[in-house]
């Protein structure tokens, strides 16, 4: 049984908040009766109409995309730059999904698409701490004061405390003049990984998400993605779950 805004929302058929707008407005009926009270729960075998017109419960899918650089993470952009869907094939566009969080345009890596409301909110959402990690090339040579000061956390957009959950140094490369570490986030702020290392006093030149959770990038060449397996799905619905509890 799930309530009926949700079953709305994994439909395609509006957002979670504007289902619940529709389901007050009293255009929803179930097995030919209006219904309009929000925590209503339905099966899979209930007959949902929206407008007179019933609904088809959209599959749930999942992929794991290696995203180049150049992309911008959204399902459409009003500059006109590609976005992450124009990687899909057509009929995997056609299953309307979007990304789980974001990577910005300059960064590369790891990301997750789905067009499952539920799952999305449990990957995203800081209070089921799903690590995500990052490799960024960074200009210049970040001395151990800094980087020890990085995993005590910096602070970013005025008054923000970012606390990484891991800093690992991977690489000194004096010949060129660049550092290599791997930063490991429970959270996703805005440019945060770029943002913290602007703190030090360093700019990154390169960065990568490489994990995301237990998922990894190997065998997904950059510009490709595969789906996910079901017990990857399960096993990462049941991490969100412990985390909370």
């Amino acid at each position: 049984m799930e309530r009926l805004q949700k079953v709305l929302a994994q439909s395609n058929i509006a957002s979670r908040r504007k289902s619940e707008e529709i389901i007050l407005a009293g255009r929803v009926k179930v097995n030919g009766h209006v219904v309009t009270e929000l925590g209503f729960k339905v099966n899979k075998d209930d007959v949902v109409e929206v407008d007179d017109k019933p609904i088809s419960r959209a599959e749930h899918v999942y992929f794991l995309m290696n995203k180049p650089t150049g992309y911008v993470s959204t399902t459409s952009d009003e500059k006109g730059r590609q976005t992450v869907i124009d990687l899909l094939d057509d009929n995997h566009r056609a299953m309307r999904v979007y990304p789980v969080g974001r990577l910005d345009y300059d960064t590369a890596g790891l990301l997750l698409l789905t067009n499952d409301g539920e799952f999305t909110n449990k990957m995203t959402h800081p209070e089921h701490e799903v690590e995500k990690e990052y490799l960024a090339r960074v200009d210049g040579i970040v001395i151990r004061k800094k980087i020890q000061q990085l995993r005590k956390g910096v602070i970013i957009d005025e008054d923000y405390l970012a606390i990484p959950k891991a800093v690992r140094l991977i690489e000194l490369d004096k010949e060129h003049q660049s550092t290599l570490l791997s930063i490991t986030l429970i959270e996703g702020r805005n440019k945060q990984v770029r943002k913290m290392i602007e703190a030090l006093g360093h700019e990154v030149k390169k960065l990568t998400r490489v994990r995301y959770s237990f998922l990894t990038l190997e065998g997904v060449e950059r510009g490709s993605y595969r789906p996910l397996k079901i017990h990857e799905v399960k096993k990462l619905y049941g991490l969100a779950t412990q985390k909370k509890s």
